[in-house]
């Protein structure tokens, strides 16, 4: 009978409450409990499962460039990060509000981790995330415009509830980019949030935009609700390679 309740179980997908009812038989411990006592931990073990593979999902789908998390971040003095600012970002209560985090510092100072730890997080309390190498989506989008697709992929950045824009400005945008980016941020105002990581301070965005016009639409929608993190001090890659000599 147990045999077949396994069986049963797996075929209607039921992996979590599987892997529990498999593991009190093996461990002979099915006469501890009650049969609601029973009940409640197989339904717990499958909500456990579907809960982390939903969050494996969403992470899979954000396409994030790689692993980061909150837990891991370096608060060091000489970063000017906000220990308090970090943890109240990290209850994703401004996904909620739509609004944005804008993280700026020198090369190697963690502003990716930092973005990327962020939309981890947000994926692990169930939202939607999408990374981007901002450079690759103007040129992905651009192709989209050839080929008569832009459209839907507009839809598809717009059904996400944070997207993440890693390495802002390394080149001026052209007109389409311009155009291109002033229609992301007005599909998203108030409507989602998004990550921003650059090099650039943000006073240096008007000329990264160009168009003055453009630039103030652009900054407006972007800037007025925004977290902002400015960090300093050395590279991180460079004390790593350091601490490895």
């Amino acid at each position: 009978m147990n045999e077949a309740t396994v069986i049963k179980l797996n075929q209607m997908n039921l992996k979590g409450m599987c892997n529990a009812f498999k593991s009190t038989i093996e461990n002979g411990n099915v006469d501890r409990y009650t049969i609601d006592q029973m009940v409640s931990i197989l339904v717990d073990a499958e909500w456990d499962d579907r809960h982390n593979r939903r969050i494996e999902r969403s992470i899979k789908n954000a396409k994030f460039h790689y692993k980061a998390n909150i837990e891991s971040l370096n608060f060091d003095s000489s970063r000017s990060l906000d220990r308090t600012q970090i943890l109240r970002l990290a209850d994703c209560e401004f996904v909620n509000k739509n609004q944005n985090v804008l993280i700026t510092g020198s090369t190697g100072v963690g502003k990716s981790y930092l973005g990327t730890a962020l939309g981890y997080q947000a994926c692990i309390e169930g939202y939607k995330v999408s990374y981007f190498n901002t450079s690759k989506l103007f040129a992905k989008l651009k192709m989209a415009k050839a080929d008569g697709s832009y459209l839907k992929e507009l839809a598809k950045l717009e059904r996400q509830d944070v997207i993440i824009l890693d390495d802002f400005g390394l080149q001026a945008l052209d007109s389409q980019n311009r155009i291109t980016l002033l229609e992301i941020i007005e599909d998203r105002h108030n409507n989602g949030s998004i990550i921003v990581t650059s090099q650039i301070p943000v006073q240096g965005w008007y000329d990264i935009i160009g168009e003055k016009t453009i630039a103030d639409a652009i900054l407006d929608r972007l800037i007025h609700n925004a977290h902002r993190i400015e960090l300093q001090g050395e590279s991180m890659r460079k004390k790593r390679s350091k601490n490895n000599e």
